[in-house]
Formats: C-alpha cells, sequence, structure tokens
C-alpha cells in the first residue's frame, strides 16, 4: 500500500462484502442513500441496464465526479468498461478504454476497497492518456458474484475536492453486494427468457415440420398423380406447380433449421461470442469494451451492422494485420460508434490497395453500412502504430 493512501484507515485492506452489516453507516441519511441506491440498481433486469444503474449509484452514493465498472476478463483485463460522468466527445478524445493497468490494475490483482488520496503521485500510477480529465482522489470496490470478482468499481474525483471517506467506502462496498445479487438476478432473468424463445421457436418449427410440410408434401403427390390423367398441356402446369410446392418445401425447411439453431442474444452477448470464435483465428481474445445501454438504446438493424462490421474488420486482422492484441469499443450515446484497434503492421500504402481487403471490398462494404444509417467510416493508423477503424451511425428514432 502507497503512503498516499487515505491515513488512519486500518480496514482498506481488510474489508471486504462478507462483512456489509458491520461496516455499513447507520446514519439515517446515509441508510437512505443507500436504500434510494439499491433501488435504483434493482429497477431493470437487463444486465446491459443493470452494470450503466450500478455505475450511476456508485457514483451518486459517495459523491464521485467520475464513476466507471471494469468488467473483469478470464485473463485479468478489463473486457469491458462502462463509464458515467464523462460524454461521448470526452470519451472519443481520450481514445481506447483502459485494459487494466497501474491502479486499476492493483484493485484486479488484490480485490479488496482500495482508498487513495492522490492517483497521480501514487506509485502503482499509469499515468493518464492525453485528453483525459485530472483525477486525484480514487476509491476502488470489487464487485462478487457466486464467489467470483465479476469487476471492479472505479469512482474518483470527490465533489467539492475532499477525500473519500471511510463512510464513503463503506456504503460502495454494500451496494457493491448489493450489485452482485442484481446482476447474477439479470444473468438468470436474460437466461430464462431465452429459453422460452427457444421453446417458442421449437415449437413452431415442430407446427411447421409435422403439419405444413406433410401437408404440402401430400398435396404435391396428389397433383403429380393427377398430371398423368390429363392433357399434355394442363399437366405441364400441374407439375410447375408442383415444383412450386417442392420450393416452398425447401424454403420452410430452412426456417425451421434457422428457428431450431437461431439464439436471442443481446447486443453485449453477441459481441463476445463473436470475439470467442475469432480467438483460433488472431491467436488471441480481443478485448471488448462499451460505454452506455448499448442493449437498450441500439436497435437490432444497427446491432446486426455493428456485428457484421465487427466482424469483417476482426477478419482482416487476422488476415493481414500480425497483430497480437486488438480492442472493440462500443459508444452509445448522442449517436453510435465502434472503434477497432490492433497493434499489427498497419494500413496498407495505396498501391497495395488492390491487395488489401480493407481497402477493397471489405472497406466499401463497411463503409456503405455506415452510410446508409446516416454514419460513416474512418480509418487511420494508431498512434503507435497498428490501426484504428472508426464506424458510426445515427441513433434511431
Amino acid at each position: 500500500m502507497s503512503a498516499h493512501n487515505a491515513p488512519n484507515d486500518p480496514t482498506d485492506n481488510a474489508s471486504s462484502q462478507n462483512s456489509v452489516a458491520s461496516t455499513t453507516p447507520n446514519r439515517p441519511e446515509h441508510l437512505n442513500k443507500l436504500l434510494e441506491a439499491f433501488l435504483a440498481v434493482a429497477q431493470d433486469l437487463s444486465l446491459s441496464a443493470t452494470l450503466d444503474r450500478i455505475v450511476a449509484a456508485a457514483k451518486d452514493l459517495a459523491g464521485a465526479q467520475y464513476a466507471a465498472l471494469g468488467v473483469i476478463a478470464p485473463d485479468g483485463t478489463l473486457s469491458e468498461f462502462i463509464t458515467s460522468g464523462i460524454d461521448a466527445e470526452g470519451i472519443a478524445a481520450i481514445g481506447a478504454p483502459p485494459t487494466g493497468k497501474g491502479i486499476l490494475g492493483a484493485l484486479i490483482l488484490n480485490p479488496q476497497p482500495l482508498r487513495i488520496e492522490d492517483i497521480e503521485t501514487d506509485e502503482r500510477a499509469f499515468g493518464l492518456p492525453p485528453n483525459h480529465p485530472p483525477m486525484h482522489s480514487f476509491l476502488g470496490v470489487p464487485i462478487i458474484v457466486r464467489d467470483r470478482v465479476f469487476g471492479n468499481l472505479y469512482l474518483t474525483e470527490k465533489l467539492n475536492g475532499e477525500q473519500f471517506t471511510k463512510d464513503d467506502k463503506s456504503l460502495v462496498v454494500a451496494l457493491a453486494a448489493a450489485a452482485g445479487v442484481a446482476i447474477l438476478n439479470a444473468r438468470l432473468h436474460s437466461q430464462v427468457q431465452e429459453l422460452a424463445i427457444i421453446e417458442d421457436r421449437e415449437r413452431i418449427a415442430r407446427d411447421l415440420h409435422d403439419t405444413v410440410i406433410q401437408r404440402l408434401f401430400a398435396a404435391g403427390m396428389s397433383l403429380q398423380a393427377t398430371s398423368r390423367m390429363v392433357d399434355d398441356a394442363p399437366a405441364a402446369r400441374i407439375l410447375e406447380a408442383v415444383d412450386n410446392l417442392d420450393r416452398t418445401i425447401r424454403e420452410i425447411r430452412g426456417t425451421v433449421f434457422a428457428l431450431q439453431h437461431q439464439r436471442s442474444t443481446s447486443l453485449h452477448a453477441a459481441l463476445r461470442a463473436l470475439l470467442a470464435e475469432s480467438r483460433s483465428s488472431l491467436g488471441f481474445l480481443p478485448a471488448l469494451l462499451t460505454e452506455g445501454p448499448i442493449d437498450s438504446i441500439i436497435s437490432p438493424e444497427i446491432g446486426e451492422h455493428i456485428l457484421a462490421t465487427t466482424r469483417e474488420a476482426i477478419s482482416n486482422i487476422a488476415q493481414h494485420a500480425k497483430a497480437t492484441s486488438a480492442e472493440v469499443f462500443v459508444l452509445a450515446g448522442s449517436d453510435i460508434r465502434l472503434r477497432i484497434t490492433d497493434n499489427g503492421v498497419g494500413i496498407a500504402p495505396p498501391d497495395e490497395a488492390a491487395n488489401n481487403d480493407m481497402r477493397g471490398n471489405g472497406l466499401r462494404n463497411m463503409s456503405a453500412r455506415a452510410e446508409s444509417l446516416g454514419g460513416k467510416l474512418a480509418l487511420r493508423r494508431g498512434p503507435e502504430g497498428g490501426t484504428v477503424l472508426e464506424w458510426s451511425a445515427a441513433l434511431s428514432e
């Protein structure tokens, strides 16, 4: 622990969410604030909305100017980073979200509540990127879901230039315990919804297969038998009708297959699944970071475009970039933004355009998707090499 930690607080390294009852302040004003925060967190059963509410509630509860929730990936980095207190323009100016180094990484390595007077002078500080607002006072608390660390709450800049107190820490520890329950409930609700949708689709698929296809097949057989009993011209028309029925049966069988295999899922989950699938071709798992309620305000249509653009960009990274890391960042604010970065060889020169998918059909496809949604596509070299792809779309009314 650095000498810059808040003084005279022996519980900073010993507190845990298992001791909420003993650490929560019992002053009426604190209990009222905590109850309001609990109610706010429990208002929605969508995981994305729940995470947004947790961040906002923690920020208000501790009196912080900025708050964030970092979701921890299996490799110990931050796979998602949900923030409150910085607008979309500010986030865009900062650039790539953090992945879990410095002070953020310290909380990942040692998941215990942590207070620091000034993160700029702390020996573990990794430094803030350009265009980042100044941050000094810090409070970090882990979120536990089913005895595993789901992520961490990060609070900075106590209002009025003050320091975060023991009471602030106790309140946020209690909120984090409630957040763990809310996250678990949201996950279970999502699973129940998905199972219900799957069961409904399978029922429809069974009805199509067992009833509709059988009736069409019977009608086709009847028409074939009839064609042998009529003259050539009517028979030809009947056989044409049989062919149409055969095509219809094939189309319905395709629909049955899609219904049996399709899964209703959130954009968060779909992106995670896409990146998990890409691990084999890339040789590593790209990080996924988000800002804003992407599951609640991004329409399914735009979500499909985001998935298709991400798939195309990841495929290009795998084929051409020779990268060892990549990040996918999705922002849902006044507009929709997708940023995909890698540390590979960078953009090919113009004379190699014909051999580079990003400057060929792949780039044109992604650009067309953005323009059809009132957005645009930009491709540039990263400040330290590699490629930065920025794709945007207008928020649906």
